[in-house]
């Protein structure tokens, strides 16, 4: 019996994980199920309950509960684990490219996993021959798919803002030569910066090209300025906020996405705080995430702090249901879920596709399964040149999923964060098939409070989604399909 419980800001919330159907119950029912996770005799269930309810109240909560199962809305079965095999087996097409435009950087993170944008190598910009060769591969490679997404990267992308201009013009011009063929491509363009380099040209552009911004900012000014600051020491803040307030305003204008993206760490675990902060300064969009460090650094998030981030989750989607009341509502990012349809089965239950759908692509044109393994030779597929050679990491890739993981397989979070993070697994078990503990323990307070704020926004006639229906997964903003099942492709 597979079901997950728990309160939250006065909402008895009820999982049915292997299905995905979400339910608001009353106390009398809440408690019915959690004994009914201890025991399946009815008559101890009942003498369970009898001191606290009415006997008429018990019989309509067991009936009720007996309703939803017969629906299949509570305790499901399995639905993918018997066809785990052929899904390792699948054929996948690559549908994404992170494109490191720039191994360089003008600020000098302290968290920074590219040490400064160079990436355990040396310093380089992406030529414009190299950036072609890259979009070629990934059309001759994406099989029938339409929506290609190509994802400006660095170090700091607008260091190299030229290529990344011509590279868009010679996108737009493969669609165009593509056009009324067996299989049309759209490319779907985003930029990730820190702000530093932008201008009313570079806004300009991307609010014509780019399908999504992301604004690199991690929140308060002191904050912000400890963690990203110039190589000299001195903060970006007050630099990038005002550029970074006027594209956001552009954009939302225009209808197209950005969000602001930012990092928190063991300095700084009131990340609510910052959130807030960023909401209070015109932003809409907004994702903060953990920092992931060896744990030998002093900012790296501690076992001992997780207590203190669950409560940050909670004050977090407190704050936004009061403000969503009071009009002033913002998403984050974590937050945001589809209890409709959601990404597809293979994203369910594999994640972003790296190694397999989504590989990122060096200066020179090496190819590694995602942006965090580069750099590391055991995971070298290959060159824009060769294509990928290493069709061994791939299978390897391609294995692993939410059932081949043991921590997973029983986890109720499961179907909604995919397993996690492969390269965060590799490094810090060695191990691409297993998990990253801390933050799987905040992948599931997440999942807990972003279920919780449907109900609050459905009771708040922001959302007309009826509870009980088949559950999606987390929309993360870095998700490289940006689609769901009637959508993809």
């Amino acid at each position: 019996m597979q079901i997950h419980q728990y309160k939250l800001n006065g909402y008895n919330m009820v999982l049915d994980v292997p299905g995905g159907s979400v339910h608001v119950v009353d106390d009398v029912t809440y408690d019915a199920l959690l004994a009914m996770q201890e025991t399946t005799d009815r008559e101890e269930v009942k003498r369970r309950l009898a001191g606290t309810y009415s006997e008429q109240e018990i019989g309509e909560a067991l009936g009720e509960i007996d309703e939803l199962s017969r629906q299949g809305m509570l305790f499901s079965e399995e639905p993918y684990a018997p066809a785990i095999d052929e899904f390792a087996k699948r054929p996948t097409v690559v549908k994404a490219l992170c494109l490191h435009i720039a191994h360089d950087c003008n600020l000098a993170c302290k968290y920074c996993f590219a040490e400064e944008g160079e990436y355990h190598g040396r310093r380089a910009l992406m030529s414009f021959e190299v950036g072609k060769k890259a979009l070629d591969f990934l059309v001759a490679n994406s099989g029938k798919r339409r929506n290609l997404e190509v994802d400006f990267f660095g170090g700091e992308p607008l260091m190299n803002w030229q290529v990344v201009k011509d590279l868009v013009a010679y996108g737009r011009g493969l669609e165009k030569e593509l056009e009324g063929t067996d299989h049309p491509k759209h490319f779907r363009f985003t930029i990730t910066t820190n702000g530093v380099l932008l201008n009313d040209e570079i806004m300009d552009f991307c609010n014509r090209e780019m399908d999504n911004v992301v604004m690199s900012c991690d929140g308060r000014k002191d904050v912000h300025d400890r963690m990203r600051p110039f190589r000299n020491g001195s903060g970006s803040f007050d630099l990038i906020i005002p550029k970074f307030q006027k594209w956001a305003a552009q954009r939302r204008a225009l209808g197209k996405k950005y969000y602001i993206r930012g990092t928190y760490t063991h300095w700084n675990l009131d990340f609510a705080a910052d959130v807030i902060a960023m909401a209070d300064l015109g932003f809409d969009q907004i994702s903060v995430e953990p920092v992931v460090a060896p744990k030998e650094m002093d900012y790296a998030i501690k076992p001992e702090d997780i207590p203190v981030l669950e409560e940050q989750y909670d004050i977090l989607v407190k704050e936004m249901i009061r403000r969503e009341k009071a009009g002033k509502g913002f998403n984050f990012f974590h937050f945001m879920i589809d209890l409709t349809g959601g990404p597809c089965v293979y994203k369910r239950l594999s994640g972003c596709g790296s190694g397999t759908e989504y590989l990122a692509v060096t200066p020179w044109g090496d190819l590694y399964p995602c942006h965090q393994f580069v750099g590391m030779d055991d995971f070298l597929l290959g060159n824009v040149d060769t294509g990928v050679v290493k069709t061994d990491i791939v299978d390897q890739f391609k294995r692993v999923n939410v059932y081949t993981k043991k921590e997973c397989s029983t986890c109720f979070a499961r179907f909604y964060c995919s397993g996690g993070c492969l390269a965060n697994s590799y490094n810090f078990t060695g191990r691409i098939n297993d998990v990253y503990e801390i933050g799987c323990r905040l992948e599931r307070k997440r999942v807990e409070c972003a279920l919780m704020l449907k109900a609050a926004e459905a009771e708040l006639g922001i959302t007309n989604v009826p509870f009980g229906t088949t559950a999606g997964t987390i929309l993360d903003p870095d998700c490289k399909d940006g689609c769901t099942d009637s959508t993809c492709g």
